[in-house]
């Protein structure tokens, strides 16, 4: 099956891995998967070689220039699929097929990472009516877009996966050496963009708490975002500059990972968590907030502990219960990576995705409908609940 992928983003985070994960994965089944990408961004870097790469980003939400220029490779191409993985990619997947006027369009799958809200002035609302379906890196993103009123037959889960080979593959980094932090102190890490649904701010706070009880605690924050210089500042007045380092983006996280001794996600909304997948297969005990998706990851007390978000004090109390616990780390280490093996693999979410666009193919009465009258959950089984939202975007 012919698909072509639209990101329009131009950083790279963990939507951005999971559209080339995604694409690579499909090529590797035997489809065709052209790639739109923004031409000076990270996800065209990294896919310049082996794929079918067209650099094309809109300069806002309405560019009918760019969505002409896509029209023309729609009506070229003929794909089956246009799986729009970003929101202004489905502002441009939609128009770019209503300019097209094909015979037979191709149908426009959507991806939905983000438990935020949709926004609903009349654009929006448009774009979002022409998406025949919704596919949600989980079930609480699923029941918040229900809940917001799209049909829940347009709406299916596929959780997102990771590429298990290149986590294992990754060459672990001595972590005391390569960022001089003091030999046998405990490291506890978070990956993640510095912005302000990750809670980096809540983590600080439980680090100032922690180093009470395990004074030779080290916290490594691996990313870059707008934030940094706030949380600078926050590290300085809580004079905590020999415990917490920020170390900006790094193209080795895997690497710096593998050097945690327990992985943190202070997230105060998070669609799923990949990062978290990353450090369960990297056999880590990992702390969520819980929060979105997070609970669907970390079952609690089995392959982790959850607290609940913006709280720095539970976070800092299940901190250092894991620090002072060997034993029950290697438990839940062992448990998570059983699970996510088993539950959360690039293999796995690529057989859902085909088989959404299997389903949404045999759709013939326009956008939405669906002969099932199921949304698929997480690549395996039927699922049409309902539930409660929040947030916004």
């Amino acid at each position: 099956m012919y698909s072509i992928h639209i990101d329009t983003a131009r950083t790279w985070r963990g939507g951005q891995n999971q559209v080339l994960l995604t694409v690579l994965a499909l090529r590797s089944l035997g489809h065709r998967a052209l790639l739109v990408a923004h031409p000076s961004g990270e996800l065209r870097q990294r896919a310049m070689e082996g794929l079918d790469l067209l650099p094309l980003a809109p300069r806002l939400e309405m560019d009918f220039s760019a969505a002409w220029r896509l029209a023309r490779v729609l009506r070229r191409e003929e794909p089956a699929i246009v799986h729009a993985h970003d929101p202004h990619a489905v502002a441009l997947a939609a128009l770019s097929i209503a300019m097209a006027r094909q015979p037979r369009p191709p149908k426009l799958v959507a991806s939905r990472r983000v438990d935020f809200e949709l926004r609903t002035h009349a654009f929006s609302r448009w774009k979002h009516s022409q998406v025949d379906r919704f596919v949600c890196a989980s079930d609480f993103i699923r029941r918040l877009l229900v809940s917001q009123g799209i049909p829940p037959e347009r709406v299916c889960t596929v959780h997102e996966g990771i590429d298990i080979g290149h986590v294992e593959a990754a060459r672990p980094l001595d972590l005391h050496q390569t960022l001089w932090l003091p030999r046998g102190s405990p490291i506890v890490g978070a990956v993640g963009a510095l912005v302000n649904h990750k809670g980096h701010r809540h983590l600080v706070d439980a680090a100032g708490l922690v180093v009470r009880d395990v004074s030779d605690a080290r916290f490594v924050i691996v990313g870059e975002g707008p934030l940094k210089p706030a949380l600078e500042r926050q590290i300085r007045g809580l004079h905590l500059d020999k415990h917490v380092t920020l170390t900006g983006f790094r193209n080795d996280a895997l690497s710096l990972l593998k050097g945690f001794d327990l992985f943190v996600m202070s997230s105060t909304t998070e669609g799923l968590g990949t990062s978290m997948l990353d450090a369960m297969a990297c056999g880590k005990a990992v702390i969520g907030t819980d929060t979105g998706g997070i609970p669907e990851v970390v079952d609690h007390d089995r392959t982790g502990l959850l607290v609940p978000p913006r709280d720095a004090h539970a976070l800092a109390d299940a901190i250092v219960r894991l620090l002072q616990d060997p034993e029950r780390r290697e438990r839940y280490a062992l448990a998570g990576g059983r699970r996510v093996r088993e539950q959360f693999t690039v293999e796995r979410m690529a057989a859902g995705t085909l088989a959404v666009y299997e389903d949404v193919c045999r759709t013939t009465a326009g956008a939405g409908s669906s002969p099932s009258g199921h949304a698929q959950t997480s690549g395996t089984g039927p699922s049409s609940r309902g539930g409660t939202g929040r947030s916004r975007t």
